[in-house]
């Protein structure tokens, strides 16, 4: 099987639980290769541009506001069946739904503050990668 690329955030929540070496951790023990990283705190319209596509929802703005509230630290992580391995990491956006020993299960509190992103799907994740970081900054193994 090829190997495919994905985008995860670690969100503002994310960071300041300081809970970046676990999830790493939990990526790595799951085959999937950090390829890119960096820390950057998001600005309104960078958050925006990102979540273009749910702009007119009605979390929308609560989101945007969420992103930009303190750093993120953005991966690629790469590996067979990347996207797949990650979501189910991640668990459900609802940690109440999530199942037990997820990332959201074991770190988030709300549905809005779920301490991490994947990308859902192979173009959301060639998008995604693509929108913060170019080809030069990514180190594929």
């Amino acid at each position: 099987m090829e190997k495919e690329r994905t985008l995860s955030i670690i969100k503002p929540d994310g960071v300041s639980k300081d809970c970046i070496g676990e999830i790493i951790s939990r990526f790595e023990g799951a085959g999937l290769s950090i390829v890119a990283a960096r820390m950057v705190r998001l600005n309104k319209d960078l958050a925006e541009g990102f979540y273009a596509v749910h702009r007119g929802k009605p979390f929308f703005n609560g989101m945007v506001a969420f992103m930009v509230s303190g750093p993120v630290l953005l991966l690629v992580l790469e590996g067979e069946n990347a996207i797949m391995k990650n979501r189910e990491l991640m668990g459900a956006t609802n940690p109440a739904e999530a199942t037990p020993g997820t990332i959201r299960s074991d770190f988030a509190k709300t549905i809005e503050a779920n301490v991490v992103h994947g990308s859902d799907g192979p173009d959301t994740a060639k998008i995604e990668v693509n929108f913060f970081f170019r080809e030069n900054e990514i180190f594929s193994r």
